[in-house]
């Protein structure tokens, strides 16, 4: 299929030039086939993978119907996780720069719920968030939806495995009956149907070509003994000396470990599971996005809602009991264009596992012992960014371009020195090459964001 431009959509014309300033020149596959229904208003059921550009989808529908003379909520998006909850609010934010005084609000576990309230009782246009924290925010009644417009549902079939039926179940029931529901999967399991069955009226179903896994992505099976996985680990490093790599474990108990022996070896690394509060979540995926840290470990809470644009390597030092999740994971890397490689340790336990991979994907792809695999030298993974913490962010009306000014203000540090700056709730998160770090930092220091003095800290 040929790539089509977004021109070709009913859009207003300070839409487009937003999406241009921000790299969006041609649709995915997905665009292409689900925008012009979702814009027209038609309830959809898509198979769309991470990273396939589904979040622009039903973000553009949603704000192309959006009434700006309305400030009670009009669009809610469901997310599994707090992770894509802030993931798919950040990208709304940025597509919805071409008006002004649109506002979203992400709600989620782990933050305290009076901030939530707070923001939700000033007026939002949408809101994205998780089911228990929305369900929450109803019964509180600090949330009314009764004048929603669309309600979508992404990763539906990870919020059904999380066992959120009865949340969403309750949620919708109090939206309007004449709503229009998107629904997002990247798989189609039957019970995905018996969703869409209770949930829409007479949807269209999507579901593009999709090559990713087979092309984009190289994909190998590793064996070894139980008890030498962490040895394993450490071989594969040092073979394919990944710039970073998420290494996928299926327990929080097995990230700590495997976090300790890496770091013991010198790696730059941090671990992310379930236990980690909020703060300490935003900040590991920070120095992760900023390439402040080589080598991520993390449990399947990780698998979706991780922003990394170009990941080069993800390894499964525990492959997951459902091969969905297996091709979640894959999804992390090999995006947008970009190459990357999947890496399986598989022990004898995980034969069937193996096998249940294979006749998903139709691929019957060799597993080989890991001693085959040649070292190539001490993995360290040196990372090339140092990462800033600053205290305030959203709440304070922090802008990423006041950050920028702060920084290249007496020409010191150069503009080329700073990369990713991420300006969250409570805080803001600033990446800055190596060699700049130190007068990066007494420039944010010394310096001033409205007025106010920062509150600087270095991660990790």
């Amino acid at each position: 299929m040929t790539s089509q431009p977004f021109t070709v959509l009913d859009l207003p014309e300070a839409q487009l030039a937003n999406l241009s300033r921000l790299g969006y020149l041609t649709m995915t596959p997905i665009q292409a086939a689900a925008l012009p229904l979702a814009m027209a208003g038609r309830d959809l059921i898509a198979q769309a993978k991470t990273g396939s550009g589904k979040t622009a989808v039903f973000a553009l529908a949603i704000l192309h119907q959006l009434d700006m003379t309305d400030r009670s909520v009009q669009a809610l998006v469901l997310c599994p996780t707090r992770e894509l909850s802030l993931q798919v609010s950040a990208e709304m934010r940025r597509l919805a720069r071409f008006q002004q005084n649109i506002k979203v609000t992400t709600v989620y576990g782990g933050q305290p719920i009076h901030l939530q309230k707070q923001s939700l009782k000033h007026g939002t246009h949408i809101v994205v968030g998780t089911p228990g924290r929305v369900k929450d925010h109803l019964e509180r009644g600090s949330l009314v939806l009764d004048r929603v417009r669309a309600v979508v549902l992404d990763e539906a079939d990870r919020m059904l495995e999380m066992g959120f039926v009865a949340d969403m179940e309750s949620i919708l029931s109090v939206t309007p009956r004449r709503r229009q529901t998107l629904l997002f999967s990247a798989t189609f399991p039957d019970h995905i149907q018996s969703l869409s069955t209770r949930f829409q009226r007479d949807p269209e179903r999507v579901q593009v070509e999709d090559q990713h896994s087979l092309v984009t992505i190289q994909q190998r099976f590793y064996h070894c003994g139980v008890g030498e996985k962490l040895q394993a680990l450490s071989l594969i490093l040092s073979h394919y000396q990944p710039a970073s790599a998420v290494v996928f474990c299926s327990r929080k108990q097995t990230t700590r470990e495997v976090g300790y022996a890496l770091a013991a070896q010198g790696v730059h690394v941090a671990v992310l599971h379930g236990d980690l509060g909020q703060r300490e979540r935003e900040e590991v995926l920070a120095c992760f996005q900023h390439q402040s840290l080589s080598v991520l470990v993390a449990t399947d809470v990780a698998a979706r809602g991780l922003d990394i644009k170009e990941l080069p390597a993800v390894i499964h030092y525990d492959l997951p009991p459902d091969p969905s999740l297996y091709i979640h994971r894959i999804g992390r890397t090999g995006r947008a264009g970009c190459t990357g490689i999947s890496i399986a340790l598989c022990t004898e336990q995980d034969v069937h596992k193996v096998s249940q991979i294979h006749a998903v994907q139709q691929t019957d792809l060799p597993t080989v012992p890991v001693e085959t695999l040649a070292s190539r030298g001490r993995f360290t993974g040196e990372p090339p960014w140092i990462t800033f913490c600053i205290a305030g962010g959203r709440k304070e009306k922090h802008r990423p371009g006041e950050i920028l000014g702060v920084l290249t203000r007496d020409g010191i540090v150069g503009g080329s020195d700073v990369g990713r700056i991420d300006v969250m709730d409570l805080a803001s998160f600033v990446a800055v090459r190596k060699p700049a770090a130190a007068a990066a930092g007494k420039q944010l220091k010394r310096g001033r964001i409205k007025g106010r003095p920062l509150r600087v800290r270095q991660l990790p």
